[in-house]
């Protein structure tokens, strides 16, 4: 596949359009305002907690005016302080917010600190900081985040354990001014009481019963009027696929859908979507822990990528979010690295099988063609078939066993996945089912009748289809994704299908080099820690499962901004895929989802249920 990009007259991009594509870089005020104000707050929070802190040397050579320390003023401290490190990360985002509560902050706790400290230098460095970010306001200008007001739940949650957590400290460090010997559930009860602004079972000596009293009630009060401010501020939801951007992805699909297996799931409707200025392409994306995560290529004309690459760059910039894609291609990775400066990293490689050359034939295939056999033996049928030629009653069914065989609570799934079944939109979907009559002796059938494993593909362009998800009855024989792809292989001829996209399997050309004759240590190496890793995460098996087809390996790709961002971008994907679940306790994490679901059915006219990929 070609791709021309119009540049200058020798045909690489101009430098100025380089220069606006290139996106967000790292600021260093940003990052050097945040990191102060995680110093600062941990100064703070020390000194209003610890009495080493607060009579170290270094505060008795700055203490240059007499006076003894105020337990108000020790409590308003320790709040700015909690307060700013929660800042910090926003101002390093360069988040406006961020910044105009930072200015707030900082005088109250240069007043706090020069009132119960009397200390010059500490008042120096809040007053140093507070004229950095003004002097640099203009660089503080990202906008908010999606957000919903289930953050004021988790918050309540967060912040009470962390309250809960700190006042055992502020409790437990005055030992000499403690009144006998209190236990711990005794502590426990007076931090309770303290955070409701009580006087609790814990006695002290002097002013240390004041200290310590309002530095409870100052965190039972920044718990409430934080998870009040969550719960009542301007909601701003998270971007989804409206009916409008469907419909014009659903264009580009049509038009340019054969140029990448992954462009039908950019229909997630959990997805937000940016064109070009044409409308001759688009990057669809989610927005995960300030990651702003595309999946595949861009979708539509080729020529027309940059545009879109430009728009996706530009919204991450406005919102300071940290631009990363996941599983481009190699054309889609050469266009971002060109487009943006970004780098790419190999992920692994995508199994594709092309029908014309597949067989069951051959010794490489007699593994693969005895287990069928032995399936087929046991009385078990296939059938393949468009979801439009499917009866209600029976994708109603095929739902609701997707949903049951999940195997795990959490929906799995966000590059490779299209998150629901049976949507009239998605008529051109296959569904390869197996079944399998009950035994007279097995009494009343289950409740999916003879249903015993499925498989769910979307659309690839007119002549070829992705994999899209792979369930079974747990009671069945093994071998089921084996009968049901190679049914689905073969059946590919009557449906007009060329070519069928597998599984993507992850990092294996090591696997594959690593286990050769000749590999070398290093390689062993990660090879060995990749085997260890599948223990937990279908690694090696995906690989080996892939293999037994004998595809060809199309590799596939991440870009990213810099080498700094690939814990925070690996961990961002694992949200997305499902494999980390950040959610709310069981019951709300429950109405969260049950919320999507009615936001998705908005789309049809029939009730759906949202299954993911395995």
């Amino acid at each position: 596949m070609s791709v021309r990009i119009d540049g200058d007259k020798n045909g690489s991009v101009p430098t100025r359009v380089r220069k606006v594509l290139r996106g967000p870089r790292p600021e260093s005020v940003p990052k050097v305002v945040g990191t102060a104000c995680t110093v600062v707050g941990l100064v703070d929070v020390s000194a209003g907690v610890f009495d080493r802190v607060r009579h170290s040397r270094f505060h008795t050579v700055s203490e240059v005016l007499p006076g003894t320390f105020g337990p108000f003023a020790a409590a308003v401290a320790l709040c700015v302080g909690i307060l700013l490190l929660l800042l910090a990360h926003g101002l390093k985002r360069r988040k406006r917010r961020a910044w105009r509560a930072a200015v707030v902050l900082l005088p109250i706790g240069a007043v706090a600190e020069f009132w119960y400290r009397h200390s010059i230098v500490g008042v120096l460095i809040s007053l140093a900081l507070l004229t950095l970010l003004v002097g640099h306001r203009s660089e503080f200008n990202a906008l908010p985040d999606p957000r919903s007001r289930w953050k004021a739940v988790a918050n309540f949650f967060l912040m009470g354990a962390g309250s809960l957590g700190l006042g055992l400290v502020i409790v437990s460090v005055h030992p000499n001014r403690t009144v006998g010997n209190p236990s711990i559930v005794d502590r426990i009860q007076h931090v309770m009481f303290g955070l409701f602004g009580f006087e609790g079972p814990v006695e002290y000596q002097g002013k240390t019963s004041w200290t310590v009293g309002y530095s409870l009630g100052a965190l039972g009060l920044l718990t409430a009027v934080t998870t009040i401010y969550l719960a009542f501020r301007p909601e701003h939801p998270a971007a989804r696929l409206t009916e409008d951007d469907e419909h014009k992805l659903r264009e580009l699909l049509a038009k340019h859908g054969a140029r990448d297996s992954l462009g039908h799931f950019a229909l997630r409707r959990d997805k937000a979507v940016v064109f070009s200025p044409s409308g001759k392409a688009a990057v669809t994306y989610r927005v995960v822990s300030g990651v702003m995560l595309a999946s595949g290529d861009p979708i539509g004309d080729v020529e027309a990528w940059p545009g879109a690459i430009e728009r996706f760059m530009d919204e991450a910039k406005a919102h300071s979010w940290t631009p990363a894609v996941v599983g481009c291609s190699e054309t889609g990775g050469e266009v971002w690295t060109r487009e943006t400066g970004l780098d790419a990293l190999e992920l692994g490689d995508e199994a594709v099988v092309d029908v014309a050359d597949f067989s069951l034939a051959g010794r490489a295939m007699r593994n693969v063609r005895q287990m069928v056999k032995r399936i087929e033996r046991n009385g078990y049928e296939t059938r393949v078939r468009r979801v439009r030629d499917l009866s209600d009653g029976e994708l109603e069914r095929v739902r609701r066993a997707a949903e049951d065989w999940r195997g795990t609570d959490t929906e799995r799934g966000f590059s490779m996945a299209l998150g629901r079944i049976g949507d009239p939109n998605d008529g051109d979907c296959v569904i390869a089912t197996a079944h399998k009559a009950d035994d007279e002796e097995s009494g009343a059938p289950g409740p999916y009748g003879d249903l015993k494993a499925i498989l769910h593909f979307v659309p690839w362009g007119k002549d070829g289809m992705s994999l899209e998800m792979m369930r079974r009855d747990r009671a069945a024989d093994p071998g089921m994704n084996e009968l049901l792809i190679v049914a689905s292989l073969q059946a590919c001829e009557k449906i007009g299908v060329n070519q069928v996209s597998l599984n993507f399997a992850m990092f294996r050309s090591a696997l594959a080099r690593g286990e050769k004759i000749g590999a070398g240590p290093v390689l062993r190496m990660w090879r060995g820690l990749l085997v260890f890793l599948s223990r937990w995460f279908q690694i090696e098996s995906l690989y080996k499962f892939n293999a037994k087809f004998q595809p060809r390996w199309e590799p596939r790709f991440m870009v990213y901004r810099a080498h700094a961002d690939l814990p925070r971008i690996g961990f961002a994907v694992m949200q997305a895929e499902g494999f980390v679940n950040l959610g709310l306790p069981g019951p709300l994490a429950r109405l969260t989802r049950a919320a999507r679901r009615e936001r998705a059915c908005a789309h049809v006219t029939t009730p759906d249920h949202e299954v993911s990929a395995a």
